[in-house]
């Protein structure tokens, strides 16, 4: 299913699940004024990711000042916290974020992970004639916050490229959030056989076991946050199960037309 909302979102937190829908997780968008204040302490695990914009973070006796002028163009800024550890958000500029919480009664110290935090991979490069380069951002995972109930990440879908490619799925649900550049942008995912047309500012709620490739159209760079839960079936090992009718597409050195002749 695809959630669009091509109008501004109000100011504060905007909802796109809850924690007992089939995603498994509570996700939604905080937009922010200068000097406007955002508080949370909610009894869940947390992510804050700074999309765009200028803010404080104030949260176990700390505070920070962290500004992303481009979430295309530079890495991501995310704060990490324990259940029920209250934070502060202060825009010292106007600021967009984006929010995700699950369950998790394990203890664990809060991270700021900056920007020198992340490692951004070409995944696709020279393969496929290039149809399917983005560049992928991890921040949460198994191998980065092993204690954590939660997977966070971006991607950049190149102009007129493919990502989730091959079509792929895994036994989690996923939640992606949109944003192009320019904002008159638009793609398309393809959740298991139902294809969406998505916009700036659209979200992808994505169930278990379902393939979900998605193109952005040429001229517009289209950049997602992908989100993820580690459920009691299965944490999220990277595992992919890719539909076996485009499995030979990961061979060595796929011949495509019209190189097959």
């Amino acid at each position: 299913m695809v959630i669009k909302h091509n109008e501004e979102f109000n100011r504060g937190y905007n909802s796109i699940c809850e924690l007992k829908s089939q995603m498994q997780m509570e996700i939604g968008v905080i937009k922010l004024i200068k000097d406007e204040q955002y508080l949370n302490d909610n009894m869940l695990e947390r992510a804050v990711l700074l999309i765009e914009g200028k803010v404080t973070f104030t949260y176990n006796n700390t505070s920070k000042t962290v500004e992303r002028l481009s979430c295309f163009d530079e890495n991501p800024i995310c704060l990490h916290l324990p259940k029920g550890m209250k934070f502060e958000i202060v825009a010292v500029s106007d600021s967009e974020l984006i929010y995700q919480g699950v369950e998790n009664d394990t203890a664990f110290e809060p991270v700021l992970f900056d920007k020198s935090d992340t490692v951004s991979d070409v995944f696709g490069k020279d393969t496929l004639k290039n149809t399917s380069i983005r560049t992928v951002r991890t921040i949460l995972d198994d191998d980065t916050a092993p204690h954590s109930n939660m997977v966070m990440g971006e991607v950049i879908n190149h102009p007129g490229k493919w990502s989730s490619y091959p079509p792929h799925s895994h036994v989690q649900p996923e939640v992606y959030y949109y944003k192009f550049l320019p904002e008159t942008g638009f793609g398309f995912s393809l959740i298991d056989e139902q294809a969406y047309k998505i916009e700036h500012q659209s979200a992808s709620l994505i169930h278990g076991n379902v393939v979900h490739p998605q193109c952005s159209a040429p001229g517009y760079a289209m950049y997602y946050v992908w989100m993820i839960p580690h459920t009691k079936e299965k944490r999220w090992l990277k595992d992919r199960i890719f539909d076996p009718k485009h499995t030979w597409l990961l061979d060595e050195n796929p011949k495509i037309w019209p190189d097959n002749k």
